[in-house]
């Protein structure tokens, strides 16, 4: 195999014929390009040889599932990475048109040791990229796709003979059966169905009649051209909207799901944004009861509570802070036999009894359904007010480039920890520690902390505070912060702030 060429050039003859990958599309946790600006078709067929070859050296059975999103250019990435593929000597079951879970729950299903999965997630179109995994139910971490950039940017890639290709039909009836079982609500529950036109359209719906719940749709037309907003359950567009139709119709909560349908985001009854930690908490609350003294994994954005909670404390859980992304969260969930994990970013890990350990936001809506089930006197607004009350920012992504951010992430870092070490205050208060697990996670003397990392999918770091005492100390905490990522003249605008 000849080396890819970094430079991606469409619209010429070499364009149509040689592989072209841009380097940086190869993240922390999985692959993302734009198409066909960072990438062509040419260069998926060399990903999929890549990542055969990969297989082969590290003696996984040459077998995978592979599915694509609904986005419309998905089928062909697909198809081209199916070609790579054999070429390397893998039997591939094609799942078709998929959520990233179904992909996931494929690997179970069929009894295959690997999954690749064509999506953007949540990135606008003109996104493309892999999630791909060895090792149910865990997907590539930074090893892995280390490994696999070496292999195909440095042309080593081998082909194989043995090569075949299965389109396997029913693994979306398998998926769905398996999420709804026998379960079925036992009170009346009126669900908003937010999927953004996304993949999740042809699930969620159908997921939500099975068990029972009456189901107010809401862009629930598959459209890839995503004529609304773009689905991802973190951006406050997607959130106000599932608010609005809560409101509009009495719904009892709202739930919504990203573009490959890995990652719910949730309103209450009374038009309220739950941040995905808080629902974390409120869940680890009611299966620490079902299983007492439960570890939970909370990812390095999440909330304190995870930790502080009396109820949690009550219930012997024992919390553990970890890596943002789901690679890494996946991982620790199974490393140290975690009930479940939580990301702030609608990333759920249900590991068993609940579910088999990866994110699928599917399973987070269903289990959702049945906590509110098991709590007939409560509503999704009485559990969430029933949490101690903490003030928190949303996700707040200022921009970095991709080939600048770690070593601006790194000085910052550096600034913070001197801070610390100086004894200087932030909003006014002691900082008791910084921690630098993944980025630097400043904890002031009452809890209250401030985050920034860097982003492992998008060119941009991640800004993210909160506040025990006020949201004046929410804001107070984001200005110091912030004041200190100034520093680096080359980090541009937010996509979003307070």
């Amino acid at each position: 195999m000849t080396k890819p060429l970094p430079e991606v050039t469409p619209n010429s003859w070499s364009f149509l014929r040689d592989a072209m990958i841009k380097p940086t599309g190869f993240r922390e946790y999985d692959a993302r390009w734009k198409y066909p600006e960072e990438i062509n078709l040419p260069g998926m067929t060399a990903l999929g040889l890549g990542l055969g070859t990969q297989m082969i050296r590290r003696g996984i059975a040459p077998v995978i599932a592979v599915g694509n999103d609904y986005r419309d250019y998905s089928l062909a990435i697909k198809n081209a990475l199916i070609l790579g593929l054999m070429q390397a000597g893998i039997t591939v079951k094609d799942i078709g048109p998929a959520l990233s879970p179904m992909a996931y729950f494929a690997q179970f299903h069929l009894d295959v040791p690997a999954v690749a999965m064509v999506t953007a997630s949540h990135n606008p179109n003109g996104w493309t990229g892999v999630k791909m995994g060895f090792d149910r139910p865990l997907t590539h971490g930074p090893d892995e796709m280390n490994e696999l950039r070496d292999i195909v940017l440095n042309g080593e890639g081998e082909r194989r003979e043995g090569g075949s290709y299965e389109f396997v039909e029913g693994v979306k009836e398998a998926y769905i059966d398996d999420l709804v079982g026998d379960f079925k609500m036992s009170r009346p529950l009126k669900v908003v169905c937010a999927t953004g036109n996304g993949t999740a359209s042809a699930f969620a719906p159908e997921i939500f009649e099975r068990i029972g719940v009456e189901v107010v749709p809401s862009h629930n037309a598959l459209d890839y051209t995503f004529p609304h907003y773009n689905p991802n359950p973190e951006a406050l567009e997607m959130l106000h909207d599932m608010s609005a139709s809560v409101k509009a119709s009495g719904a009892d909560l709202a739930l919504g799901f990203d573009g490959d349908g890995d990652r719910c985001g949730v309103v209450d009854d009374e038009g309220e944004e739950i941040f995905a930690d808080k629902v974390g908490v409120i869940m680890a609350r009611d299966l620490s009861k079902l299983h007492p003294g439960s570890t939970f994994v909370a990812d390095v954005k999440s909330t304190g509570l995870f930790a502080s909670d009396p109820e949690l404390q009550k219930n012997g859980v024992k919390a553990d802070y970890w890596k943002t992304g789901h690679s890494h969260m996946k991982r620790r969930v199974k490393e140290i036999g975690a009930l479940a994990g939580f990301e702030k970013s609608g990333h759920y890990f249900l590991a068993e009894p609940v579910g088999r350990g990866y994110d699928c936001g599917m399973r987070v809506a269903v289990e959702v359904c049945k906590m509110l089930d098991r709590n007939p006197d409560m509503k999704m607004s009485d559990l969430r007010k029933a949490l101690p009350s903490t003030w928190a920012t949303p996700t707040m992504s200022p921009y970095a480039a991709d080939t600048e951010k770690y070593d601006i992430l790194a000085r910052l870092v550096d600034k913070l920890v001197a801070k610390h070490d100086a004894g200087e205050l932030m909003a006014g208060r002691t900082i008791k520690e910084v921690v630098t697990v993944n980025g630097a996670r400043v904890i002031l003397d009452n809890g209250s902390w401030g985050l920034v990392r860097a982003s492992s999918n998008t060119p941009n770091l991640v800004v993210v505070c909160e506040s025990s005492e006020s949201e004046d100390e929410m804001r107070a905490i984001f200005a110091d912060i912030d004041a200190v990522i100034r520093t680096e003249p080359a980090v541009g605008d937010y996509d979003q702030t307070i």
